[in-house]
Parts: structure tokens; sequence; C-alpha cells
């Protein structure tokens, strides 16, 4: 049984960047080309602003 927790790749939808991020984000992820908030804190799985183009293992 491994991690429960993984990084994603996500789209940012205001500039089309794409970036990784973790699911568990325990801050607001930002992009880092505009700046548009991608993720907020939930204190369990992030919630995403954004679309997931890839679930990495």
């Amino acid at each position: 049984m491994g991690p429960k927790s993984k990084f994603i790749k996500v789209r940012c939808s205001k500039c089309k960047n794409e970036q990784i991020i973790f699911d568990k984000a325990s801050t607001e992820v930002k992009c880092l080309v505009c700046n548009e908030v991608l993720a907020t804190s939930t204190g369990g799985k992030a919630k995403l602003k954004t679309s997931i183009l890839e679930i990495l293992a």
C-alpha cells in the first residue's frame, strides 16, 4: 500500500501555463507565470481552481 497523496499536473486557466503541484497543498498555490491562484488549502486535499492534465505517480 503506497502513499495516498500525489503530484498532479495542472494548466492555468488564465495563461495556459502547465505546472506540477501537490494534491494536498498546505498553502495557496499560485501560477508561476501570471500569479493566478491554482489551488487553496482545505486541511486535506487542496481545492483546485483549474483543470487537471495528468496525475503523476
